[in-house]
């Protein structure tokens, strides 16, 4: 096993504007959704998760903005000269996101660098996945750590759904959540940020194992659900940690809302789990912070962090797992170690 551990973290939601308030509000269950400026097909308000920058801004600055946030705390501890030593790995949006930019993946790392004033290591490099990205980043860190010596890895994400030509094609799919439909999500945007790096003997969380694999009957898919891709992905992090389901004390995920994920996750649970628990928790913060896109893969290992750090998660043994529309489906055993 190679793991990895959580050194700092970085977090920015439509409730908090650092990790210690995201996460204390996230706790004790506030969420903040608001009327958007946008009308929906049933003439009322879309509701969404904003995050309350100190100034306005859309578009590709918005995003920016947002990255620089929760780097900036990320690395707080980290003087700001050794920052051009650490590669940045840059979480957003999968390439079918409805109104993705499309300079994302060739100016976001560039625009951030700037908005920072500073540039990070050459292995820097974006990773267009969505809300699994984060694990892919994971896999890409604990190779620059175990293989290539590299001491310290950033991972971030950022990414917004409150923009039209993102909401306009979610209302028109029906995927909202609204008085006319029970069956949809809030739309919301954020940022998260990890530092990662070996273990170093404290008190860390820690990435154990790592599983990625691909759904067939995603959600606009017409096949029938057997949450193949999630239970394969589940299964591949279960060896990669040396564990079984039932070792681990509670899961946390990027749910939010609609029913599809809901029921793959319990398909997948029911194919895997083989030793009855009395209780294994579900954590699903999109709740509180509403759909964030690509930034919700690395905030559920945020939150996670916090209560495992402040001594409030069910366990020291926890499953991450996170599935994009497009059918990525991702798992991450973590694990909080004193040693």
């Amino acid at each position: 096993m190679q793991p990895i551990a959580i050194q700092n973290t970085g977090l920015v939601t439509s409730v908090g504007l650092t990790s210690a308030t995201a996460c204390a509000a996230i706790r004790t269950g506030i969420s903040n959704a608001q009327e958007t400026t946008y009308i929906g097909s049933e003439g009322e308000w879309i509701m969404g998760h904003c995050v309350p920058l100190e100034r306005p801004c859309r578009g590709m600055t918005r995003l920016v903005k947002m990255a620089a946030l929760v780097i900036q705390e990320c690395l707080a501890e980290v003087p700001k000269d050794q920052w051009e030593t650490i590669p940045l790995l840059l979480c957003v949006a999968d390439t079918e996101q409805p109104g993705r930019l499309e300079s994302l993946d060739d100016q976001l790392l560039a625009e951030v660098q700037r908005e920072l004033k500073v540039e990070f290591a050459a292995k820097s490099s974006v990773i267009p996945c969505g809300r699994v990205s984060v694990a892919m980043a994971l896999q890409n860190a604990r190779q620059l750590i175990y293989e290539d010596g590299i001491p310290l890895v950033l991972i971030a994400a950022t990414d917004s759904l409150l923009t039209w030509s993102t909401l306009s094609v979610y209302e028109n799919n029906y995927r909202l959540l609204g008085n006319g439909n029970s069956n949809g999500f809030i739309p919301g945007e954020g940022a998260a940020a990890l530092l990662v790096a070996r273990p170093n003997g404290t008190a860390q969380l820690r990435c154990m194992g790592i599983g990625i694999d691909k759904e067939n009957a995603h959600i606009d898919s017409e096949e029938p659900l057997r949450a193949n891709g999630l239970t394969n992905a589940i299964r591949t992090a279960l060896i990669d940690a040396g564990c079984e389901m039932h070792d681990l004390d509670f899961r946390i995920t990027d749910l939010s809302g609609e029913q599809y994920y809901f029921k793959e996750a319990t398909l997948a649970l029911s194919r895997i789990l083989r030793q009855r628990k009395e209780k294994f928790d579900i954590w699903h913060p999109a709740e509180c912070i509403g759909e964030t896109g690509a930034a919700a893969g690395v905030a559920v290992i945020v939150i996670a962090n916090s209560a495992s750090r402040n001594g409030y998660s069910s366990g020291p043994n926890i499953l991450a797992h996170m599935a994009s529309d497009p059918g990525q489906r991702a798992a991450i055993v973590l694990q909080w170690r004193n040693d």
